[in-house]
């Protein structure tokens, strides 16, 4: 399993902003518009693209990007000027088999 803290994951789905980021993510071309010569599902979906879609502050939004990014659910790339982020997949799937396993 991820060595990740399981109420960090817990404290960053109890948001329902950050759960739709996450729902987001899963597929990110339906969702969002591609960033020139992006490939969404490599690299992932600019922070910018995110906070147009969540309709709120570039700061809020970047906090709930943040919050998502230590507790282990999200990854982020950096290209230029822009920061990507996509899901950890390994880490969704881990807390998933945690729930099953342990809860």
């Amino acid at each position: 399993m991820i060595c990740m803290k399981p109420i960090e994951v817990f404290k960053a789905l109890s948001n329902e902003s950050r759960l739709q980021i996450l729902h987001w993510l899963k597929e990110p071309y339906l969702h969002f518009t591609p960033h020139e010569g992006i490939d969404m599902n490599e690299i992932g979906v600019c922070v910018s693209q995110i906070t147009d879609r969540l309709n709120m502050t570039q700061s809020t939004a970047s906090q709930y990007l943040t919050m998502l990014q230590r507790a282990g659910l999200i990854k982020t790339k950096r290209i230029g000027k822009f920061t990507y982020y996509q899901r950890d997949e390994e880490a969704i799937r881990s807390i998933a088999d945690l729930l099953k396993e342990e809860l």
